[in-house]
């Protein structure tokens, strides 16, 4: 089973149209508290308009293992401490997977 990143770059990949990343794409960035934000947008893809409410996981705590994930303007967003960018970008698919 390929990890995290193989299947994002798979996921991304399989998107690509010619038209699609031209004004879609997916985002990973840095927080300054520190931590990583991924944006993946699911316009034009089977997942556009589906909902996904906020789910926190250890946000109120001091720990640096924190995450979050929702949907917002047609993307599927997560945050999280900085060890967690693969279990935010395994989020991701568990939540594709699911629907």
């Amino acid at each position: 089973m390929p990890d995290s990143l193989d299947r994002l770059q798979q996921w991304y990949q399989s998107h690509c149209n010619g038209q699609w990343e031209h004004s879609n794409g997916v985002s990973i960035e840095t927080l300054d508290n520190p931590g990583w934000s991924l944006r993946i947008d699911l316009s034009g893809t089977e997942y556009s308009g589906r909902k996904l409410d906020r789910i926190d996981n250890g946000i109120s705590s001091a720990k640096r293992t924190w995450t979050a994930r929702w949907i917002e303007n047609d993307q599927f967003c997560a945050a999280g401490g900085p060890s967690t960018l693969p279990s935010l970008i395994e989020s991701f698919f568990e939540w594709a997977d699911s629907q």
